[in-house]
């Protein structure tokens, strides 16, 4: 932490104050950081101090030596500045007049006369650098603490520490030179009686790639981000912009940032064109999230050397499946089929089941290029428009695609079944298999209605059992979530012209249920060794939920005239089947369900096996789609290496690839939602002026959120526009309260609302509120 010898306060109109109306993306966060700050006690952090605002305006001078130091030689007046710095206050020219007075006193810059200063070449690289804060022994002390940090827009940070309860606030100005999800070091010094928390070094950068938009002045240029958790605008000198023109969207890298006080430096690495364009909005959405959009030419190359053909020795490894009679059934636009169901009776009257899985891991080999950005993925990304691949499309689109009518290896999981959904038998093995049919969902679902057509009987067999599969589960008390898809249909130039949302129905159910078997008894397999005895496995879990979040469930659902009984968290199935089985077919279904699900962990994957608290399993695991999640992959390699008898092997080798599959899944899970959101501002962009009816599905202090009937697009109505009243939140009960009225606005309220504004770069839909 450095010594605070900036002049401080006074206000400006700076580039990141001009677009605060309209900066309001990730505004639930802000405001739940901003407004509802509480540590997971419920006890309200303590407020920062107001600064003073006797002295200069620290944020000025950044800017003003920003200028100085992009174009050292040149000279600059106090109004030439403020017109580059969009000043337009009528004090604007003394300020800053002083802010250059007191830079040349320091010896910044030169005064030249007449009103004019530059700072020379190599003045800034003279300065001595800043020291850091130390301990009260002088010297660096041992044992900081570790955390992930997030900073609101307006400088405070709280850093978040895995088994720590509390975050620890950071004052503003003492977050260093951290960004939001930055992994930092934290330490504290002491003032008086009091201890301080500041930020003394940044471990690692959550981010290599920064989404801006070029504000281009003169010789150089501030890039503007376009993710609103990122506080502070950076400054990219002539010879990093590389071709950047003013008003472009385009990806930076973080150069250089001393000191928490100078502004961070950028170059532009990638240029994705006008903000608001679908490539250039596409683009940017996969870098704001760390995610690939091409694939590396040499990788892609070495899969095309991949041969196709399979030899008669490999089909002599394996057990042919061929003459069975087997089928896929996908999205109607998938290209990747990683799964396909063989079904045939036997002569007991039991039916086999073949669960197979594309043999990935048979051309992807360890130590290979294709192996290494596999893992660095970890999981295919799907946008809206498009699919980034974790495999090269040679292998996920063809070799490795068990498309129909031609032959695939396979990994399957075999098992005997009754009707009933009993398992008498199973096994396990690489095979060759020959899919019959590749059914979409609606193909087979009108096989199901209707009983005809080719694979018809089949098909409703394979019906009978996973219902039968179905109803176990849910027995056993797994939960039921009653999901959905928003879908769009889109024009040629991906324009979207219709909102469609997806159910569930029973022919997804049906590949659901099969999937969901393999899984478990995969991680039974590899979960138990002889004996019984465990080995190391990699396993997707669940933990139980949060009991403080279950009590917040049961207050809210109590506004709507349910009672949920009080539970245990590990026996809050049975409680929360019943709640979603009361709300189904009723206009707060969706939000019940939706708060139902946010009190509920979230699923990750490790090599600690504690269960799946939401599907009810003890054991279970992924292997059902190796094409697209890099973890199956791991799986497939486990299983094989214990069917050939291996021994235990040493899960501290498996531990990292779990934790960083999970955090790429929240990445890619992350973007899919940021690529929906875009496309329902671009929908409704077309509607604007246009009346709606919606439902309240989120509401801070400053912010109502509004999702709208029909198409799920999502808006906010601004708070203080609520004619009628002053609106206060009371966040136990969720809702507004008018502070004359006493009216209330809650969670699920129907309302109708009109289209104002479509953000198309910030992802944002504005409302005006109507009435209820």
């Amino acid at each position: 932490m450095k010594g605070k010898d900036q002049p401080p306060s006074g206000r400006r109109v700076s580039l990141r104050d001009a677009r605060r109306k309209e900066g309001q993306d990730d505004r639930r966060e802000d405001d739940r950081r901003e407004d509802n700050r509480h540590d997971r006690h419920g006890r309200r952090n303590k407020r920062e101090k107001r600064p003073n605002r006797n002295t200069l305006n620290p944020l000025l001078w950044k800017d003003v030596m920003a200028v100085f130091g992009a174009t050292p030689g040149q000279a600059f007046n106090a109004n030439q500045l403020s017109k580059l710095l969009d000043w337009d206050e009528p004090r604007a020219f003394g300020e800053i007049t002083e802010v250059l007075k007191v830079a040349a006193k320091k010896g910044l810059l030169d005064d030249l006369d007449k009103g004019n200063y530059t700072q020379p070449v190599g003045r800034a690289e003279e300065l001595p650098p800043r020291k850091r804060k130390r301990d009260a022994d002088g010297k660096r002390g041992k044992g900081g603490i570790i955390g992930r940090i997030e900073i609101t827009r307006h400088g405070k940070g709280y850093v978040v520490v895995p088994g720590q309860e509390n975050d620890i606030t950071i004052g503003k100005g003492h977050t260093s030179t951290a960004f939001w999800g930055d992994t930092v070091e934290v330490r504290y010094e002491s003032r008086g009686r009091k201890k301080y928390a500041y930020v003394s070094e940044i471990v690692k950068r959550a981010q290599d790639l920064y989404v801006v938009k070029l504000q281009g002045v003169k010789d150089y240029a501030f890039g503007i981000p376009g993710n609103r958790h990122i506080h502070r605008d950076f400054l990219i000198p002539a010879r990093h912009l590389n071709g950047g023109k003013d008003g472009l969207k385009a990806a930076v890298r973080l150069v250089d940032w001393a000191h928490s006080d100078d502004p961070p430096i950028a170059e532009v690495v990638k240029i994705f064109g006008e903000p608001g364009l679908n490539e250039a909005e596409m683009h940017a959405i996969l870098v704001e999230f760390g995610l690939p959009y091409g694939y590396p030419e040499e990788v892609a190359a070495s899969a095309e050397e991949i041969s196709g053909e399979i030899d008669a020795k490999e089909i002599a490894k394996r057990r042919d499946f061929r003459d069975i009679t087997t089928l896929t059934i996908d999205p109607e636009d998938a290209k990747d089929f990683d799964d396909a169901l063989s079904l045939r009776k036997l002569e007991n009257g039991h039916f086999e089941v073949g669960v197979h899985i594309a043999d990935v891991t048979h051309y992807v080999i360890p130590g290979s290029d294709i192996e290494a950005e596999a893992k660095k993925r970890a999981t295919s990304v799907y946008l809206v428009d498009r699919t980034i691949p974790m495999l090269p499309e040679r292998l996920s689109n063809d070799l490795c695609s068990l498309r129909p009518n031609v032959d695939r290896l396979a990994f399957s999981a075999v098992f005997e079944m009754d009707e009933q959904g009993e398992v008498h038998d199973q096994w396990f093995g690489r095979t060759v298999i020959h899919s019959d049919r590749r059914f979409t969902y609606a193909e087979a679902q009108e096989r199901l209605k209707s009983g005809k057509g080719d694979f018809a009987e089949q098909v409703q067999t394979l019906d009978g059992i996973s219902k039968a599969l179905r109803a176990k589960r849910f027995k056993g008390g797994s939960i039921d979530f009653n999901s959905e898809e928003v879908r769009f249909v889109l024009d040629e130039q991906a324009r979207p012209v219709e909102v469609v949302i997806k159910r569930m129905v029973d022919a997804n159910q049906l590949i659901e249920e099969f999937m969901l078997l393999a899984n478990v008894y995969v991680a039974q397999r590899i979960g138990k060794g002889k004996g019984g005895k465990p080995q190391g496995g990699v396993y997707r879990v669940h933990d139980k939920p949060d009991p403080e979040k279950l009590s917040t469930l049961r207050s809210f659902v109590a506004q709507f005239g349910y009672k949920m009984a009080k539970v245990e968290p590990g026996k809050a199935a049975q409680a929360l089947n019943s709640l979603l089985a009361s709300v189904r077919g009723k206009k707060e279904e969706r939000i019940v369900a939706m708060m139902a699900i946010r009190s509920m962990a979230k699923a990750e994957y490790t090599t600690t096996n504690i269960g799946h608290y939401g599907l009810a399993f003890d054991h279970y695991t992924h292997f059902t789609s190796p094409i697209r999640r890099y973890p199956d992959m791991m799986v497939h390699r486990l299983l094989q290496h214990y069917l050939d008898g291996g021994d235990s092997v040493d899960t501290s080798t498996l531990d990292g690839d779990c934790a960083h599959s999970s955090e790429r899944e929240k990445r890619a899970a992350s973007a899919e939602r940021a690529s929906i959101k875009y496309k329902q501002v671009e929908f409704l962009s077309t509607h604007l002026g246009e009346e709606f009816s919606g439902t309240v599905n989120g509401i801070s202090s400053k912010s109502l959120f509004v999702e709208v009937d029909g198409n799920r697009c999502e808006g906010f109505v601004d708070t203080s526009t609520i004619p009628g009243d002053l609106w206060r939140l009371e966040r136990e009960r969720m809702c507004l309260v008018g502070q004359r009225t006493g009216r209330e606005i809650h969670m699920g309220t129907a309302v109708r609302v009109r289209a104002v504004r479509a953000d198309l770069e910030r992802r944002e839909l504005e409302f005006e509120w109507l009435g209820t």
